[in-house]
């Protein structure tokens, strides 16, 4: 391969090129030896089978980089995956938080009623007791004012009666009270 490339150079290599005054196929002349020394060192490397070598290794390191990217594209290819299943789980994750707030809503919604209604129940309740309490006070007051009216209405009969009565009559009262009384004991 290298070989062609430097029998072109050395062909290229024309006395027009070579050191002023000296032929240019001597040993004096630089060029000449430059060109040899040259045509020497590329021998050496083709014999050593350098190319070959230098190519092996190109080779190898392109098989190197080759998988180095397989591996990052699997890498890549196992993180697109990772993030789509972190996507997904995002997603539910952000469902159940909506069916949980929307639950939480009805459920509040439904406490809220609840709550209405039993405060409904409980002035109900608080206002029959206090119209129990009232209508017992108005009870109350009457049989007091009933209770008072009949102390009075007694307190009068009993004064209009002992203006009245003598004590004749009144002595006669009391014996027909006490043979009632022995009576019904009897």
């Amino acid at each position: 391969m290298l070989l062609r490339p430097a029998i072109a150079l050395l062909l290229l290599s024309t006395p027009a090129l070579a050191a002023p005054g000296k032929p240019f196929f001597s040993l004096y002349n630089t060029d000449f030896v430059v060109t040899l020394a040259f045509i020497l060192f590329v021998g050496i490397l083709l014999y050593l089978k350098v190319p070959s070598l230098v190519a092996g290794q190109l080779d190898k390191r392109s098989d190197d980089i080759r998988a180095e990217l397989d591996e990052a594209k699997a890498l890549r290819e196992e993180a697109q995956s990772l993030l789509a299943s972190y996507e997904r789980k995002q997603k539910d994750v952000e469902a159940q938080s909506a069916r949980i707030i929307e639950t939480a809503k009805t459920e509040a919604g439904v406490a809220a009623e609840k709550a209405k209604e039993d405060l409904k129940v409980s002035i109900a309740r608080r206002l029959q007791a206090a119209e129990d309490q009232i209508a017992s006070a108005e009870a109350s007051a009457l049989k007091e004012v009933r209770d008072r009216a009949v102390t009075v209405a007694v307190a009068a009969a009993g004064e209009a009666i002992a203006k009245k009565m003598s004590a004749a009559d009144g002595n006669s009262l009391i014996d027909d009270a006490i043979a009632q009384v022995e009576a019904k004991l009897h």
